[in-house]
């Protein structure tokens, strides 16, 4: 047998290997199959090793003896949680009023930068439009000065004649 890198979980093996042989439908006996191959790799093993190892340690059917303390009790904290799964998840830690008031404060001050570079950000637009109205102006001025100058000479002709 190789190296076991975490708890053999005997119960679930058995579970799976008894939905292997028993299943209903030809694919609910593959998953069976399927399932224990995995539990049995997660202890590594191979299948057959774990086969092996089940049926030669029979186990009660009536559960642990009294004298035993509960599997989970005498396992150590990380062979107690072979699965990611099985581990109870940390229950978060409950914020305080001076944290919630250094949030908001946070955020405040966040905001506010960002209102003032807003600002910054719309006045130099507000310039680059000025300066392309101001080229704008003086265009239509000079095109102003020329259409009054080709009307006056119009006019004098048309005075003269």
């Amino acid at each position: 047998m190789t190296s076991q890198p975490f708890q053999f979980d005997q119960d679930r093996f058995e579970k799976c290997r008894t939905l292997a042989d028993r299943g209903a439908t030809p694919g609910e006996r593959a998953a069976g199959r399927a399932a224990a191959a995995r539990v049995a790799a997660s202890a590594g093993m191979t299948l057959e090793e774990a086969v092996q190892l089940v049926d030669a340690a029979p186990r009660p059917s009536t559960g642990p003896a009294p004298s035993q303390a509960p599997p989970s009790a005498s396992r150590a904290p990380y062979e107690a949680y072979a699965y990611a799964w099985r581990k109870p998840k940390a229950k978060p830690e409950p914020i305080t009023v001076a944290e919630m008031i250094a949030q908001k404060a946070a955020e405040l001050e966040r905001r506010k930068k960002a209102a003032a570079r807003q600002r910054r950000e719309d006045l130099k637009m507000y310039a680059e439009q000025a300066k392309a109205d101001a080229v704008i102006q003086e265009q239509q001025a000079v095109r102003d000065r020329e259409w009054a100058e080709a009307r006056a000479q119009h006019q004098r002709a048309e005075t003269a004649e």
